[in-house]
């Protein structure tokens, strides 16, 4: 299992995620693209490097913008696992908005 780091910790290495207002150990970010194609070529790239993880992301999409919820149901917390993802989503959206 990956290491529980807690949404305070993980907020310390990841850039504009926030700590969600559920009452539970997660992180949340939302991404806006310049349109539905946009986002949702960044949801499938995404998709695709989640599954590679065996890790998968809470999300919400209409039509330009993507919000993400990020922490590990088993671990019952923000992990490791969680940051890594959120860093892959950071530098994907990046390179889709450079373009």
């Amino acid at each position: 299992m990956a290491e529980l780091l807690g949404a305070d910790a993980a907020l310390a290495s990841v850039s504009d995620w926030g700590a969600t207002t559920d009452k539970r150990d997660a992180i949340s970010k939302s991404f806006v693209f310049s349109d539905f194609k946009m986002a949702f070529g960044f949801m499938t790239m995404a998709a695709i490097k989640a599954e590679q993880m065996d890790h998968h992301p809470e999300w919400f999409n209409v039509y330009n913008r993507v919000d993400v919820t990020l922490t590990t149901h088993d671990a019952n917390g923000v992990t490791t696992l969680d940051v890594e993802l959120a860093g892959f989503m950071d530098a994907l959206s990046e390179k889709l908005l450079a373009s």
